[in-house]
């Protein structure tokens, strides 16, 4: 029994499982056209796992074996995968609805020409990353130009309807910038508006904050500034058990590239596939032994159980 589980165990005696899956997490390949601080993949571009054709085949016949509400598609920057846009035609002619996480910058590629239009006419639901409403934050996280491109991305899709359309929501999220835990999701969420708005005019449905993970690129950051136990320490001292009962791996499961199967996109990191007897692959998906499955944990569960809680969808309470 490792510390997270002795942690729950007065409210999971028998280990945490999940609940349901009502989001079916895909991540399409681990290319990326930046390479983020806080990465907990180490998503590059030159990285070179990448979803295959039959790959996701075989999502799209797992997908109409589970009645999910949302499909949501992740990398690196899920939209460098050659079979993008092709694959979520696929899913919307399925009536599933989609959400992709963007990175902004992606959609000004050379390649990319027309994705935002795409996005509008099938009506994908946007989670866009803007790790601060501050230029200089973004810069020190995620590269020079990053923040003037990110918003010029913001502007085009504000233009198409994005963040003011009800079908079109557009939600953006933070993280820190160092070994701390996010404040309050809510007033974060006044900063970011006043200060997007004042400076550029643009608009947002929601913010959603996301605690960094002391994996991959921050987790080497904390070991070269000799930071990594204080962090955990922090992590372990916030655990919050009021998040316990909305955890993201209780309610979805996560496809990795290679189709192989998590209880969140964390534990790919972590390469640790959804184990306890439940299918681990997407070629054998069967709904009723993963539902509720006993979600594989570790010492890095405590970021998404620190202070207001953190998961795909932001805090937690």
């Amino acid at each position: 029994m490792n510390e997270f589980e002795k942690q729950i165990a007065g409210i999971c005696d028998k280990g945490l499982y999940s609940l349901k899956i009502e989001t079916l997490q895909v991540n399409l390949g681990l290319r990326c056209n930046q390479q983020c601080s806080h990465c907990h993949l180490e998503a590059s571009p030159q990285r070179k796992e990448m979803m295959e054709w039959p790959t996701m085949q075989m999502v799209l016949k797992a997908v109409e074996t589970v009645d999910c509400k949302l499909i949501d598609l992740t990398g690196g920057a899920p939209e460098l995968n050659p079979n993008f846009r092709r694959f979520v035609k696929a899913l919307c002619q399925e009536g599933r609805r989609v959400q992709v996480r963007t990175n902004l910058t992606v959609l000004l590629e050379p390649d990319m020409e027309g994705l935002p239009e795409f996005f509008r006419d099938h009506r994908v639901q946007l989670v866009a990353s803007l790790p601060c409403y501050l230029q200089e934050n973004v810069c020190a996280q995620r590269g020079r130009g990053v923040y003037e491109r990110s918003i010029e991305a913001i502007k085009r899709l504000n233009g198409l309807g994005y963040g003011s359309e009800s079908g079109l929501p557009l939600n953006l999220v933070y993280n820190p910038g160092g070994p701390f835990l996010p404040p309050p999701q809510l007033d974060l969420e006044k900063d970011y508006r006043r200060e997007l708005g004042q400076r550029f005019g643009v608009a947002f449905t929601r913010l959603l904050t996301i605690t960094n993970m002391p994996l991959g690129r921050f987790r080497a950051e904390l070991i070269r500034k000799k930071e990594e136990e204080n962090y955990l320490q922090l992590l372990r001292k916030s655990f919050n058990p009021q998040t316990v009962t909305g955890l993201m791996c209780r309610h979805q499961i996560s496809v990795g590239w290679d189709g192989t199967l998590y209880d969140c996109d964390f534990n790919l990191a972590l390469a640790l596939p959804v184990n306890h007897g439940a299918p681990n692959h997407i070629r054998s998906f069967k709904p009723l032994d993963l539902r509720m499955r006993r979600v594989v944990t570790g010492e890095h569960c405590f970021a998404c159980t620190a202070g207001s809680g953190s998961s795909c969808g932001g805090a937690l309470v």
